[in-house]
């Protein structure tokens, strides 16, 4: 066994409280994992004596705020193939715009693009990421993230998506676009077999995740449904209520609101979580937290694609548990993850909280309140409601027992300056960073500001030469 002890750690923070909580805080902390597993955290006077003797490896982090590793909920990996296109216009022409090209990938690509999307992810450090891949064109397999998440040190909850509803059986993608169901359902079995790891401190789970109800039949998500809940701990996930025309094709389609709609299928309770679930009303608001279903909030993307804003605000209120998720790098065009937790907080307090039409002169517009979202409630569901969302109690926080899963922040940078009051609100409200460290699973996978298995030049020219092939 191999330990490692994090000494005199400037601010340490373990999101190991409560509720929305950044739980204990620590002036001058320390952190002692063996192998995998933290063993003991908190101030440095109640470090064991002998730790520094007797530990493999000692890191002096005095200049650095530590916290556990941001968890991920929502991603479309392969889309950073396809960035900063469409960018006027609404999310049904962006996609029929881009389905085509999509249609064009090849599993050389996917494995290009999952290795840039998780070296942004962990770069901004997110340390575990589950990643919606619902387009399986050509010899494309699920496998091949799955396989990239592996060589880079990721911890993984792949999420088999698909579609099956084209625009000849009236769905939304071009029937080159989509698969035959049963194939659908035959794979998924196959990669829960080959991948799905329930134990404790598991580096990869299979998620099945059909992508939407204008790109799936009904019988696809029943089925799917069954089929998970076949299985231990084998999660849903798909987008719901993300723009004003899903609902209005659900109301045409099935005679009910997307929610009512889920429900039909079998796809609510505490082994589900939606994307997006911005146009939910207050009674689906309260139906989510009463059947534990999760949603994941993605500011930059429903900034970017102009869709709304989350009730993130009265979800939390309500119980309703919710993650961050950077969604797919062509609807926000990056995969940081400090910046959703910084643009959640912020999104949250310019959300319209009062009409000001009658104001004093006859200002208009909305008005929002900058106590609707504190920067450790973002945080909070950055780590622990992400890590709540994909079934994990083993990772999100820095406790012993937990996973060696912590990320650590230079306080020395420029962009911290002024910050010494509060260094860890200063992570949300005056970033978006880099982790100057990353350890996943106890293994350092970010050193200094530097990747320790990627070669990023030589993966930014494989990139660039993806794109031109894929676009040739």
């Amino acid at each position: 066994m191999t330990s490692i002890l994090f000494k005199h750690i400037s601010h340490l923070a373990t999101f190991d409280g409560p509720y929305r909580d950044a739980g204990t805080e620590v002036s001058d902390g320390f952190i002692l994992i063996r192998d995998n597993i933290i063993i003991a955290c908190g101030p440095m006077m109640d470090c064991p004596d002998d730790a520094e003797r007797t530990a493999d490896r000692v890191l002096d982090l005095s200049d650095h705020v530590v916290m556990p590793g941001m968890v991920n909920t929502h991603h479309h990996f392969y889309q950073n193939l396809t960035r900063v296109m469409v960018q006027d216009d609404e999310l049904f022409v962006w996609l029929k715009t881009l389905y085509p090209i999509w249609a064009r990938l090849d599993d050389r690509a996917m494995a290009t693009a999952s290795r840039m999307a998780m070296a942004e992810l962990i770069m901004s450090g997110c340390t575990t990421s589950s990643d919606h891949q619902y387009i399986m064109p050509n010899d494309c397999t699920l496998d091949t993230p799955i396989r990239v998440a592996q060589e880079m040190g990721m911890r993984f909850h792949a999420a088999r998506g698909a579609m099956s509803r084209g625009e000849s059986k009236g769905g939304l993608p071009p029937d080159s676009c989509v698969e035959e169901e049963e194939d659908i359902l035959k794979d998924a079995e196959r990669l829960i077999g080959t991948y799905h790891d329930m134990s404790d401190h598991a580096m990869t789970r299979i998620v099945l995740a059909p992508c939407s109800a204008f790109s799936v039949t009904q019988g696809l998500m029943k089925d799917a449904a069954a089929l998970a809940r076949s299985y231990e701990g084998v999660r849903l996930h798909s987008h719901i209520a993300e723009v004003l025309s899903e609902e209005e094709y659900c109301l045409e389609t099935y005679g009910m609101r997307s929610v009512a709609y889920a429900e039909s299928c079998d796809w609510l309770g505490p082994d589900v979580w939606f994307a997006h679930a911005i146009f939910l009303n207050s009674s689906e608001i309260k139906t989510f937290a009463d059947t534990g279903t999760g949603a994941t909030f993605c500011p930059s993307a429903h900034m970017r694609c102009g869709l709304g804003i989350m009730r993130a605000r009265e979800m939390l209120d309500a119980g309703v548990t919710v993650g961050l998720g950077v969604d797919g790098s062509a609807s926000n065009d990056t995969s940081n993850m400090f910046s959703e937790v910084r643009f959640a907080q912020f999104l949250q307090r310019v959300a319209p909280d009062r009409y000001l039409s009658e104001a004093p002169g006859g200002r208009g517009g909305f008005g929002g309140t900058a106590a609707a979202m504190s920067a450790r409630e973002a945080l909070w569901m950055a780590t622990r409601g992400g890590a709540k969302i994909l079934g994990r109690d083993d990772i999100g926080q820095i406790a012993p027992g937990k996973s060696a899963d912590l990320i650590a922040i230079k306080r020395t940078q420029l962009g911290m300056a002024g910050t010494q009051r509060d260094p860890l609100a200063a992570l949300v409200m005056c970033g978006p960073f880099n982790a100057d460290y990353s350890f996943i699973n106890g293994i350092p996978v970010i050193e200094q500001g530097a990747f320790t298995r990627l070669d990023i030049n030589a993966a930014m020219r494989d990139h660039a030469q993806t794109m031109d092939r894929i676009y040739a």
